[in-house]
């Protein structure tokens, strides 16, 4: 099975304003677009996000109402501490403050305006001696 294409779906209240969100901090295209939903991208991002506004009669009865609690969008950046200056002199409050895990993650959060969690992340993984 070759897959040609990668999405995360994420059901929100409100598809503009998470739209705007990723499209005016993180640098995505909205590709397609229409009542409740949108579609955006970036070349080097290897995947699509699309929002939904909850409640469409064309989700699954099971889904309709569904929130994207607990989903995290994590991106791998290569200056971490560049994209949090500038994410913070844009104004977006910081939810997570940066961070290093043992395991050698180094990562901070943020959260649109549909309580959907954003991370960036880097990796330092941690030597053996």
């Amino acid at each position: 099975m070759p897959i040609t294409a990668s999405a995360v779906s994420l059901n929100v209240d409100d598809v503009e304003a998470s739209s705007a969100f990723l499209t005016g901090h993180f640098g995505f295209r909205e590709d397609m677009s229409a009542d409740g939903f949108a579609s955006l991208s970036r070349e080097d991002a290897g995947m699509n996000v699309i929002y939904l506004r909850r409640g469409l009669p064309s989700l699954p009865d099971d889904q309709r109402d569904d929130h994207a609690d607990g989903v995290i969008l994590a991106f791998v950046v290569d200056d971490l501490e560049a994209e949090l200056a500038r994410l913070t002199a844009e104004g977006v409050t910081i939810t997570m403050p940066l961070r290093e895990e043992p395991w050698g993650e180094r990562a901070f959060q943020v959260t649109d305006p549909n309580g959907v969690i954003v991370q960036l992340v880097d990796w330092n993984a941690p030597t053996t001696h």
